[in-house]
């Protein structure tokens, strides 16, 4: 077997000892945004991807100060009026909050998450917004906690390279929109292999380096699932100025937004 195909058909890590490490990492970015983490986070981030300055003004510090994303998938394409929105890996919950004033009223909004405190924190800012078309679900993403054909968009921002199993979390996704339905999602993208040997480690995993695909890899997966028309964003500089920057400049990673329909 190639290396590519290790890369995109076989996870190299198992998949329970990888979530506990992510939950221990990411709970401490729920606990205490104010640490020192390998990426950005918070306001700046935000502002840095792009996010809406008029939506960033309207939300306090706490719904934003957990943001760890890696990109906008916001920016990939208008999320209408209406829609019934899925968030893969909602964490703090900073997408969760921008998402129901794009829906409006009319529109619905569920966030799955696997790690307690970042749902915690997520729940917390959530009442305090008094943000009533929006839900926080526990769970993971191979087993999402959504109806089928439920969401009319699917969105994640940089989740998707923390998860072992990415075609069973591109399933999932498949069977919770509706046909016709959009996901669109911020991750990372390799533009440099990663060796086989250092997929295997977890550490490298949970700093959003191993468990990153390249562009091509990534509109595989999404073929792979069924998803048609497929478009993807250019690259961001996610890790510039990071802690992180020298091990993802060792690898070329940049953020980008994908975009596919179920047919």
């Amino acid at each position: 077997m190639s290396t590519r195909e290790q890369t995109t058909s076989q996870p190299t890590v198992d998949a329970e000892a990888l979530r506990a490490e992510v939950r221990i990492k990411y709970a401490e970015v729920a606990i205490n945004p104010g640490g020192a983490f390998h990426f950005h986070i918070g306001r700046p981030l935000a502002e840095r991807l792009g996010y809406p300055a008029e939506i960033l003004a309207s939300l306090p510090e706490e719904a934003v100060a957990s943001f760890a994303g890696v990109d906008n998938p916001f920016a990939a394409a208008p999320i209408p009026s209406g829609s019934r929105v899925v968030d893969l890996g909602s964490g703090g919950g900073f997408d969760c909050f921008v998402a129901p004033r794009l829906v409006g009223p009319e529109g619905r909004v569920v966030g799955v998450d696997m790690t307690p405190a970042m749902l915690d924190r997520a729940r917390r800012v959530a009442a305090q917004l008094g943000a009533g078309n929006l839900e926080l679900r526990e769970g993971i993403l191979e087993e999402l906690p959504v109806e089928d054909g439920w969401a009319d968009v699917v969105i994640s921002n940089g989740v998707l390279n923390l998860v072992a199993d990415k075609a069973r979390v591109l399933a999932e996704a498949y069977r919770a929109l509706r046909p016709g339905g959009v996901l669109q999602f911020a991750d990372i993208a390799v533009g440099r292999e990663v060796p086989y040997a250092a997929k295997c480690d977890i550490e490298l995993w949970t700093d959003c380096i191993a468990g990153g695909l390249s562009v091509d890899e990534w509109c595989d997966l999404l073929t792979g699932a069924g998803f048609t028309n497929l478009s993807v964003g250019l690259p961001t500089d996610t890790f510039g100025g990071a802690a992180g920057e020298g091990r993802a400049r060792s690898y070329e990673v940049f953020g980008h937004t994908f975009r596919a329909r179920k047919p």
